[in-house]
């Protein structure tokens, strides 16, 4: 099953066509970023999968669960500040890769048999590690491509993202009751380390020591910055307050990540649906029909980025645009008619994530672009769990509210993003890139 995952990485491998006959490290990237991330997406699966199977304790998997999932955001911050200021990017981010997919294995072994509490915190160190999965390398694409790729590359990568959502569950609930979740994890983690491994070979150039920077020595980055070796409270505290200030950056973050709210309450409603269509399979097939809409949408917008020079306004439409459909699904009558709403719904959501990934490279200071983007896909990983827990403890409130307040959510979510677009710009403007040179570990 895992090489479902190969293949749709192959698959988005033929985009490179659109990027011109020089060879282009982005089949690579993509490939190493579907297995990495489809790992992560299907460990939280595996793990709760395992923990019933082996130490027959849905509690211990929900823990474990939850110990993978909050560092996600507690160590963004961090994983940011050291990606955007190590010397050998790719050595680092492969490494990091590895690691997590070594714990993941290592998780397979020894949930079960080893100590709950040497589990829990096997599963808290991959978690540390899982911004790099995620915003980190997307963080890497803009010194991979030149500015005229970026556009189509995020798109690409958003559907990284897409068929990691899909793939990820599925490899991991399929395996795990053919060959047991221990089989399942270690396969996904197998995976991510191979995805890491093949990080090595891109052509990220070693990061050169800037006149004037303080910091020990092989560090780089803004002056100022302590370095990786000693981070210090300003460095880790810049992507936020960037956050806050550039007026474009809060705009698409705060706006996408209260649209969280409404997509993370969505599974749960989707049972809810399925209940009241009395429809099983709508229990699981919304939720795929959402998915394989963002997957149109992030493929159509990488044939055709409208806007991709105003990033932020294709973020601004986007939003309302998702909640629509949403709006319409109480009143859709039987499931089918609800599932290609939901894949209306998730189209729109195609556009607005590649242009929310295009937004934080184009406005985020070089300093701390990887900072941005880690903290950025934390909080939306924030928002997405309190509306997945504000949906379960409503549920009784019936579907039809909570589909409503769904919609809701998009579309003022959309609003707050144009709010927050007004006032004063004062984070960086848009910036030059160049190709990425090929030197460098």
């Amino acid at each position: 099953m895992l090489t479902r995952s190969s293949l749709a990485a192959g698959t988005l491998s033929r985009l490179r066509g659109q990027y011109g006959q020089d060879p282009s490290p982005l089949p690579g990237y993509l490939a190493s970023a579907v297995l990495a991330r489809t790992a992560d997406e299907g460990a939280r699966v595996a793990l709760v999968m395992l923990a019933a199977q082996r130490a027959h304790s849905p509690a211990l998997g929900g823990a474990l669960v939850a110990a993978l999932m909050i560092p996600h955001v507690a160590a963004a911050p961090v994983a940011g500040v050291l990606a955007d200021s190590v010397r050998r990017r790719r050595l680092f981010h492969g490494s990091a890769v590895v690691l997590y997919g070594a714990a993941l294995v290592a998780l397979a072994l020894l949930v079960g048999t080893a100590d709950d509490v040497v589990v829990l915190a096997l599963a808290v160190a991959a978690g540390c590690v899982a911004p790099l999965l995620t915003g980190g390398l997307t963080g890497l694409l803009a010194d991979l491509l030149s500015k005229e790729r970026l556009a189509r590359a995020f798109s690409a990568d958003a559907v990284s993202y897409n068929l990691a959502g899909i793939c990820g569950p599925a490899v991991a609930a399929a395996l795990g009751t053919a060959a047991g979740a221990g089989a399942a994890l270690a396969v996904l983690g197998a995976g991510a380390m191979t995805g890491g491994l093949m990080l090595f070979s891109l052509r990220l150039r070693l990061r050169p020591r800037a006149p004037g920077q303080t910091g020990p020595p092989g560090h780089t980055g803004p002056p100022g910055h302590a370095g990786p070796g000693r981070l210090r409270a300003a460095d880790l505290a810049r992507g936020a307050i960037e956050l806050v200030r550039n007026s474009r950056l809060r705009s698409v973050t705060w706006g996408s990540s209260v649209a969280q709210l409404g997509v993370g309450a969505l599974p749960v409603v989707s049972v809810l649906l399925a209940a009241e269509y009395h429809a099983p399979w709508a229990t699981g097939g919304l939720m795929t029909a959402f998915a394989a809409g963002a997957l149109a949408g992030s493929l159509s917008y990488a044939y055709r980025p409208v806007g991709r020079h105003h990033p932020e306004r294709v973020v601004l439409w986007g939003l309302p645009a998702t909640g629509v459909p949403l709006a319409m699904v109480p009143w859709a009558g039987d499931a089918v008619v609800a599932a290609a709403l939901f894949a209306l719904a998730g189209f729109c959501t195609g556009p607005l994530f590649s242009a929310l990934l295009a937004s934080r490279e184009r406005y985020a200071p070089p300093g701390a672009r990887t900072q941005i983007f880690t903290l950025g896909a934390g909080l939306k990983s924030t928002f997405a769990a309190a509306g997945a827990g504000a949906a379960g403890a409503l549920s009784g409130l019936g579907a039809v509210p909570l589909m409503l307040g769904t919609a809701v959510c998009q579309v003022a979510a959309g609003a707050l993003a144009l709010v927050l677009l007004t006032g004063r710009h004062t984070g960086s403007a848009e910036r030059g890139h160049g190709p990425a040179a090929s030197a460098g570990t």
